[in-house]
């Protein structure tokens, strides 16, 4: 295990920890540990890359660790109030279809590698933002003025995930459907 994938395996374990910390009312903590933790899911990328240590496990587990930190994320902040439920669904349900097509490839093919799509990392980058937003005017905001402003910010960034959800959602069942007319002998991809 290289540190790349030590540091997503890490994202992953502080996962719970960032939502008992908003479960309890404790955001400015929440926010910091989510902050800290969507930083490092652009640090592990990066290191990746830079010292060639891309591996299999890292292609699985980075995008397992984004998920889970971010579907309990908006679904806790959807259940307490702080996000409205339509994006929180809108979210929750694409990365429910990512997996269910991820499941049928499998199914389908007994082995795939996925490499995610542009609009997919947009789209990531996006909720990041979104819920550090929340959890920053939930954390922060008290200590400032910025109320008006992490609004502001909130409205906009909720019309851009969705946004992106609905393109990135589409994107992929486009991409699973070629994928699974090829397999049938439909015609290529």
């Amino acid at each position: 295990m290289n540190l790349p994938n030590i540091i997503s395996l890490g994202r992953l374990i502080i996962t719970p920890i960032i939502l008992w910390l908003m479960l309890t009312g404790a955001y400015p903590g929440a926010f910091w540990l989510f902050f800290a933790a969507a930083a490092s899911d652009a640090i592990d990328g990066a290191i990746a890359k830079r010292f060639d240590m891309v591996t299999v496990l890292g292609g699985y587990l980075d995008p397992i660790a984004d998920k889970a930190m971010l579907v309990g994320v908006f679904l806790v902040l959807g259940s307490l109030g702080h996000l409205p439920l339509w994006i929180v669904l809108m979210v929750v349900s694409r990365d429910a279809l990512i997996i269910g097509g991820a499941l049928l490839l499998w199914m389908l093919e007994r082995s795939f590698w996925m490499k995610p799509l542009m609009v997919s990392k947009v789209n990531t980058v996006c909720q990041f933002s979104l819920a550090a937003i929340v959890l920053g005017g939930l954390g922060l905001a008290p200590m400032h003025d910025f109320t008006v402003t992490l609004g502001v910010m909130m409205d906009i960034l909720m019309i851009v995930v969705a946004a992106t959800t609905l393109v990135s959602g589409a994107a992929y069942l486009v991409m699973w459907a070629r994928r699974v007319n090829h397999n049938d002998g439909g015609g290529e991809t």
